[in-house]
């Protein structure tokens, strides 16, 4: 019985998987979880729990399987193995939730509520995975602008609990008012997906109150296409070329958009890097947005966006919020310092930044968000509700070029822009770089691994759609009512465990035996 609960587990978690790029057949969203949720039906805690490990190592391992291409397989395994336990937490909360009424609601509530810790926590967490990120090109898409990221995994999360009620009614044990249990459950699933969809008829439309000319440059790397670190003063020459070459055309953008690890090395000490940039800024005549490492003292580095303007030099400046834990920094360096394998190459500590105002460009205010930046919802939200008019991503993706991270990242850039309501423009050093319209078309995208250079005109925009409104809202509701249906299927499986043993009292006491009667007297 347990291992066809196992079985069923990895099959839903593969099924998750195929939701998402490569396959990225995002219908089998709601069957992966209902998956789950049938794995783990009627069964007591600790079993509960494996089964749900079992389905987060089968979705988690194959999900960033990139990872184990790109970084290493102990990286891989260390940081899938984490993101796997979240899941097995959710499996442990499922005996408790199933006996409330209505109980995908509540167990749609903790899957979403495990999603938004494990995107943040521990260290900087991992956003990967979450059920919203993989409704990019689908009718319910636009919902986004209305409901954000977390309304929509908890959305897609109860339309596949819903369909594992309803798929119950024909498994034992379904109980007695069968059609009817069997009716609410594929109706609600019903819909919900068309609330979901009717956005699409009528896509909420931010109101654009003017227009600008971004240029995206993707300089690409000399040597191998996956290490930025080969030739790293060649990757700033190649933007800077690119950028001279964009002048020589007689194109003049308002400003222009490098990625991230354009520059390798700190551009305000390195005299090569230094006098490159200036060169590329005086020939364009407007600011470029610089991705830069700077240093800031002998232990710690930033990973910034610098606005170089042509006539005051650089100027206002992002700081990647959320930097890659043994990625990008050491947890607790104080206590050990790993010295071997890719550790190695970490040798400082990349602290995180804290802005939450736009970056000033041109006179435009942009939120910037650099590489993993865009998977987690405060970084661009926040810049948007402090007034935002467009959106830019600075990445650098070199290490991940010859694996499906990149269109997986791809996919929620053009998330964050249906969200949002903006235009977006991202820029990477070797793909993908593109411009994105606010309902998540690409207008224009650079084929990855070569020199290119996007020029378009996008829209301008100071409306926040409902999504942006809400802010952290939608998390607080759902992490609260998660927490209230464990408080409340906590009592009820108490209850009926103490109803369970006082009917075991009962049915031990046993009813005394008739005194038997005397022989009768023989007659005569």
């Amino acid at each position: 019985m347990l291992v066809a609960r196992i079985l069923l587990a990895v099959a839903g978690g593969l099924l998750l998987t195929a939701a998402f790029e490569p396959i990225a057949v995002a219908y089998l969203v709601p069957v992966g979880v209902a998956a789950f949720a049938l794995a783990t039906r009627d069964l007591p805690f600790w079993r509960a729990g494996l089964v749900g490990l079992v389905f987060g190592v089968a979705f988690y391992f194959t999900h960033i399987d990139w990872m184990r291409e790109s970084i290493g397989p102990d990286a891989w395994v260390a940081l899938s193995s984490i993101e796997a336990l979240f899941y097995g937490l959710v499996g442990l909360a499922v005996p408790l939730v199933r006996r409330l009424p209505a109980w995908p609601v509540w167990l749609a509530a903790v899957w979403t509520a495990a999603d938004g810790l494990r995107s943040g926590w521990p260290f900087s967490g991992m956003p990967w995975g979450r059920l919203a990120f993989a409704v990019v090109d689908t009718p319910v898409a636009p919902a986004l602008a209305y409901i954000g990221m977390t309304g929509m995994s908890f959305l897609l999360a109860v339309v596949g609990f819903s369909l594992a009620a309803g798929v119950e009614t024909w498994l034992p044990r379904a109980g007695a008012p069968v059609r009817r249990t069997r009716q609410l459950a594929f109706g609600g699933a019903v819909a919900i997906v068309a609330l979901l969809v009717i956005p699409a008829v009528a896509p909420y439309e931010t109101d654009m109150t003017g227009s600008a000319v971004v240029a995206a440059v993707q300089g690409n790397l000399p040597g191998p296409a996956n290490d930025i670190l080969y030739d790293h003063r060649g990757v700033t020459r190649n933007h800077v070329e690119a950028t001279i070459g964009l002048a020589d055309s007689g194109v003049r953008p308002d400003f222009v958009l490098w990625p991230e690890n354009s520059t390798a090395v700190d551009p305000f000490r390195d005299g090569e890097v230094n006098d490159g940039i200036r060169e590329a800024v005086t020939a364009i005549g407007v600011p470029v947005v610089v991705g830069g490492l700077v240093d800031d003292g002998q232990d710690h580095v930033l990973n910034q966006g610098i606005v170089w303007d042509p006539v005051a030099g650089p100027g206002d400046r992002y700081t990647k919020q959320h930097p890659v834990a043994y990625g990008e920094y050491i947890p607790f360096r104080r206590y050990w310092d790993p010295n071997f394998g890719a550790l190695r190459a970490i040798g400082r500590d990349m602290k995180s930044g804290t802005r939450t105002e736009p970056l000033r460009v041109a006179g435009i205010e942009v939120a910037d968000a650099i590489c993993f930046d865009v998977a987690y919802d405060d970084v661009m939200r926040e810049q948007v509700r402090a007034g935002a008019e467009l959106l830019t991503v600075q990445t650098s993706n070199a290490s991940f070029i010859f694996t499906t991270q990149i269109d997986q990242q791809f996919a929620i850039t053009r998330l964050r822009a249906i969200e949002s309501g903006r235009w977006l423009v991202v820029a990477a050093t070797n793909g993908i770089t593109g411009v994105i319209a606010p309902d998540g078309t690409v207008v224009a995208s650079a084929d990855p691994r070569t020199t290119a250079v996007l020029v378009e005109q996008v829209g301008l925009s100071s409306e926040l759609t409902p999504a942006t409104r809400l802010g952290v809202w939608p998390a607080r509701l759902f992490t609260g009512l998660s927490l209230l249906g464990l408080v409340l299927g906590g009592i009820a499986y108490r209850r009926q465990r103490d109803d369970a043993g006082s009917a075991r009292a009962t049915d031990d006491v046993s009813e005394p035996e008739a005194t038997p009667a005397p022989n009768e007297a023989p007659v005569g």
